[in-house]
């Protein structure tokens, strides 16, 4: 009953309010969009097309790869030897067969939220912490904290660096850390970022392996949006830079990888942890009896995995879908003067609205425009302060989980309120959080301009 869930955020709040009033072109075309979650929509239509080629599998019966009988007795939370092979030429694959993945050291658990959890009670006890570069996931709060009773203490990135992680920040946060008298067990890293939707270079992560090894602690990334890299700089997994030097031990540095983002299978379920150290391999399959993935998941997948010539062109049309989707996005915002910083990766974009708080340049400011652009435009995106981050204006702006349709009205509303934002400010107004909720207000130019651009949607639709 206690407050430590994490859900008490404007990143939750947005979903609860799109769940109240969700948009469809038809049905609710005044609704809100939903552009707060890092779903991946983009490829799921050849996920689509490839079950409906091979239905076969689900049959389960005597001849196909596996029983029934196979499947329903199965239970050992160790997984399917053959998924666990093919989840790791999988990982390879994703990672540009740069880094080697044993079979053995894969630990299968119910999505990443459980395998971070998962790791973090193996490498630290109650009341001990871990440094997190921000800005940062906001389940993070949930995922890590809630039930370990672990704390996290920010390692402070901003713009002026372009959000990268650098030595000053570490010695920082675990200086910080000392004071408190926090013992750090390890530095938990996204790569790529979520929310930034950056790749982290590969000099960055020798200085973060530098730095954790100089003071003794744990490194995990969680890599989950590996395959969504779809422009250069290429994705390096912190897996290639520890086999390739003999400067770092292996068994202090761990990877979070699942299905959700780079086969958009999040309602699957299926994360997984790599390791190589026993230890935390031994514990980690303890407590995965507690998440486990369901053996016809596992044998489903296997099919799926095992399809070399699908995957292979899943991934690369994935990410040719990606990059396109995010040049049309990012050229829709900066057509009206909107700030993206350059990303390479992810599902989502990390948008500078800084400008359209004014004067009132502040977590209060960024909530008030957060407000309108959720109540009064109709799109649910999350604010920076909900991902931790140090500076007020910065939003993460989803693309990945609608179509592309969806997208253009989406685009359609933010022009609709910024060429009026614009027009108050050529006509000589300061330009304030004040201003902003003014052109929002009931009865207000941009309601009636929103209203007018729906019902000009609406019946186009219905034309069609």
């Amino acid at each position: 009953m206690a407050d430590g869930h994490g859900e008490d955020s404007p990143y939750f709040d947005g979903w609860k309010a799109y769940d109240l009033n969700p948009y469809d072109p038809l049905l609710n075309p005044s609704g809100i969009i939903q552009m707060g979650l890092a779903e991946n929509q983009v490829g799921a239509d050849l996920i689509e097309e490839w079950v409906e080629k091979h239905q076969q599998i689900l049959s389960w019966k005597e001849g196909n790869n596996t029983s029934f009988k196979e499947i329903a007795l199965h239970q050992d939370y160790h997984g399917l030897a053959d998924f666990r092979k093919a989840l790791a030429r999988f990982m390879m694959e994703v990672r540009g067969g740069r880094a080697e993945i044993e079979p053995d050291g894969i630990i299968l658990t119910a999505g990443a939220t459980a395998a971070n959890e998962i790791l973090t009670f193996c490498i630290a006890n109650p009341g001990e912490a871990l440094l997190v570069p921000t800005p940062y996931y906001p389940g993070f709060d949930r995922d890590l904290k809630w039930r370990t009773g672990v704390e996290l203490i920010p390692v402070e990135c901003n713009s002026h660096t372009n959000f990268q992680i650098t030595v000053p920040a570490l010695e920082k946060a675990y200086q910080q850390a000392l004071n408190n008298k926090k013992t750090v067990k390890a530095l938990l890293i996204t790569n790529p970022s979520n929310p930034l939707g950056l790749t982290i270079p590969p000099q960055t992560l020798h200085h973060i392996l530098d730095f954790a090894t100089h003071n003794s602690f744990h490194v995990i990334s969680d890599e989950v949006y590996a395959g969504t890299v779809f422009s250069s700089p290429r994705f390096t997994s912190i897996l290639e830079i520890v086999q390739s030097s003999k400067k770092y031990n292996p068994c202090t540095v761990h990877v979070v990888y699942s299905l959700s983002k780079d086969l958009g299978l999040p309602g699957f379920r299926v994360g997984a942890i790599y390791s190589q150290n026993h230890g935390v391999i031994t514990t980690s399959r303890r407590m995965s009896s507690f998440s486990l993935v369901s053996s016809q998941t596992q044998a489903f997948l296997t099919c799926l995995l095992n399809d070399y010539g699908f995957i292979k062109r899943y991934l690369r049309t994935l990410r040719e879908r990606l990059r396109r989707r995010h040049g049309e996005f990012v050229k829709g915002l900066k057509d009206v003067g909107i700030d993206v910083l350059e990303g390479n990766a992810g599902l989502f974009c990390w948008v500078n609205l800084r400008k359209l708080l004014g004067r009132k340049e502040s977590w209060e400011g960024e909530m008030e425009l957060w407000r309108v652009i959720l109540e009064d435009i109709g799109l649910n995106v999350s604010p920076g302060c909900s991902f931790h981050c140090g500076q007020a204006g910065w939003f993460r702006v989803c693309f990945g989980n609608m179509s592309g349709k969806e997208l253009d009205v989406a685009l359609g509303r933010i022009r609709a309120f910024i060429s009026h934002f614009l027009s108050g400010s050529d006509a000589g107004n300061t330009t304030s959080s004040d201003d902003v909720l003014g052109v929002a207000r009931e009865g207000s130019p941009l309601v009636a301009c929103l209203a007018r651009m729906l019902d000009a949607e609406q019946q186009a639709e219905s034309r069609a």
